[in-house]
């Protein structure tokens, strides 16, 4: 038995996530995660559940810097690819 392999039409899109958005809330849920650590080592409930809060202001910021188009596929994110692909630096 053969099997039959189709390409798609155009090359999908592919920036591995190296959006604003992405960054963002990647940074944001970083420095809370660290802070919550530094709670727990230390015994302090109070940086703990800060640590926590700013974990879900990052995951929060991200959903609507995407939804604003600076994540994959977004307006903005689509027109930096097209200016860094005019000036010969896309990948």
């Amino acid at each position: 038995m053969s099997e039959t392999a189709s390409l798609p039409a155009t090359a999908p899109w592919r920036n591995h996530g190296r959006t604003i958005a992405a960054w963002t809330a990647v940074t944001v849920v970083l420095v809370g995660g660290i802070l919550a650590s530094f709670g727990v080592l230390a015994a302090l409930p109070w940086l703990f559940w800060v640590g926590m809060a700013v974990v879900v202001v990052g995951v929060v910021a991200g959903k609507v810097l995407q939804m604003a188009g600076y994540g994959q596929g977004g307006k903005y994110t689509l027109a930096r690819a097209a200016r860094a692909r005019a000036e010969g630096r896309s990948h």
